[in-house]
């Protein structure tokens, strides 16, 4: 699927673990365990692909639990992740279903919203290879409402197409974008049906929309629209008609089943208390729980384009667990995430690489902020050291939030600048540590307050 790691006839072809490591390392500081963890797994999805005989049936996704406090690259990883690998990915947060009642009855629409990313995927590769001709068909059809050709009259067919041409140069030179032309454009008219089952109100084992709409034939309407207007509506048409969407959804199933990837944040929520509790929101948790084993282990479920399988489905759960522990879940859900790692807690020194090393680092980020309004701002050496030093000595004080502590010491040391950077313009602004100093030293040296502002 033309990304950066793909499985080309007998060859794999992309980055290397390695390779998938480096590629972290450019926005997440340390965590070499858990980096060098997710990349094996990534690659072993693509190794897999070309295992030949009865044996690639039987090698399944080693699930894998990341254990940290927050703030220290668990999300972050996964967000860099979903960026890298070309398989549908998908980012759910487990506590949203201790929200549904005393069991997870809605897990699944984490499949489903794996599968609908599956299916945008495939169609936007489709879309790309018929792009061109599709570009063309739009083009055609507003050379048509701009002149259509007679062919009653040869002598006068001939002169219209020579004006065409002429149109035609101008359309793609953007000449005509403000002029007014009638399309027909198809609107699909579905009646609005709402069905209330234990998988959901918009899951029904079939999508009505589909089927009601394979019944009712499409509207047609004129619609006046400026020719930028029309255009990417008939390049939609024009698409919708080149590609084949059943196609499309097989792909996508099989696509989701063999390389999807979820990522289940917040586990540790659904084990506080642990298997001891048996009343209370405990009940719920567990519920939970027990309703992602059958997904961990491989299941059917029922989607809008069909049935797809889960025993490929690669999930990666990550937590805190700083008011419960791995042991607290239950035993067969420990047992579906086979590997576990750990990641470290963040030291002065992480949180001074943290703010200049990676390609999002905060000070970069607020110089560009700042460059927008003509602001030349620069931090010194000395500055990145003492802003790193407070905001480790706040996590050891007040609550350990990890590197996200960075955020709320970095807005509030850049709050009067950023007040008055329209004061500043074609101005270089200097932070140096006296002025971080100046500017934190009283909240920090009051614990009280440095509680509630940092």
């Amino acid at each position: 699927m033309g990304g950066l790691i793909e499985v080309s006839g007998d060859t794999l072809r992309g980055l290397t673990p390695l390779q998938i490591v480096v590629e972290l390392d450019k926005y997440i500081v340390g965590q070499k365990d858990a980096k060098r963890s997710v990349a094996i797994a990534l690659r072993n999805r693509m190794r897999r692909q070309l295992v030949a005989g009865d044996i690639r049936e039987e090698i399944k996704p080693k699930n894998i639990l990341m254990i940290g406090p927050t703030g220290v690259g668990k999300t972050e990883i996964s967000r860099r992740l979903a960026r890298l690998t070309t398989c549908p990915f998908v980012k759910v947060e487990a506590t949203k279903f201790t929200e549904v009642g005393y069991v997870g009855r809605d897990v699944e629409s984490m499949v489903r919203d794996l599968v609908d990313m599956a299916i945008a995927m495939v169609r936007e590769e489709e879309v790309l290879r018929v792009e061109e001709e599709a570009e063309r068909v739009a083009t055609e059809e507003l050379l048509d409402a701009l002149l259509p050709i007679s062919e009653s009259d040869p002598q006068r067919e001939e002169s219209t197409r020579k004006t065409r041409e002429k149109l035609r140069a101008k359309l793609l030179a953007g000449e005509l974008d403000e002029r007014y032309v009638e399309i027909t454009v198809e609107e699909q008219v579905i009646p609005q049906v709402e069905v209330f089952t234990q998988d959901g109100m918009d899951q029904m084992g079939i999508d009505m929309g589909d089927m009601l709409s394979g019944l009712l034939p499409p509207s047609r309407k004129k619609r006046r629209l400026r020719i930028r207007d029309a255009k990417p509506i008939l390049f939609e048409q024009a698409v919708d008609n080149l590609i084949n969407m059943e196609d499309v959804r097989q792909r996508g199933l099989q696509l989701a089943e063999e390389t999807g990837i979820i990522f289940l944040d917040e586990i540790d929520k659904i084990a506080a208390g642990g298997r001891e509790e048996t009343g209370g929101p405990g009940v719920s948790r567990q519920g939970v729980q027990r309703d992602l084993l059958p997904l961990l282990e491989g299941t059917a479920v029922r989607t809008r384009y069909g049935t797809v399988t889960t025993e490929n489905v690669l999930f990666i759960a990550a937590g805190a667990f700083n008011m419960s522990k791995p042991s607290d879940l239950i035993p067969e859900l420990q047992g579906r995430l086979p590997i576990r790692v750990e990641l470290d807690n963040l030291a002065a020194e992480d949180f001074k690489r943290i703010l200049t090393e990676p390609k999002d680092a905060l000070t970069k980020q607020y110089r560009a902020l700042l460059a927008v309004e003509g602001v030349d701002l620069d931090f010194e050496r000395e500055a990145v050291e003492e802003i790193a030093r407070i905001a480790y000595e706040l996590n050891q004080t007040t609550e350990n939030i990890g590197a996200r502590r960075l955020v709320t010491v970095m807005e509030k040391l850049m709050e009067d600048i950023s007040f008055e950077a329209d004061s500043l313009r074609g101005k270089r602004v200097v932070i140096d540590r006296e002025a971080v100093t100046g500017r934190l030293a009283e909240i920090i040296e009051d614990p009280d307050l440095s509680r509630y502002i940092l």
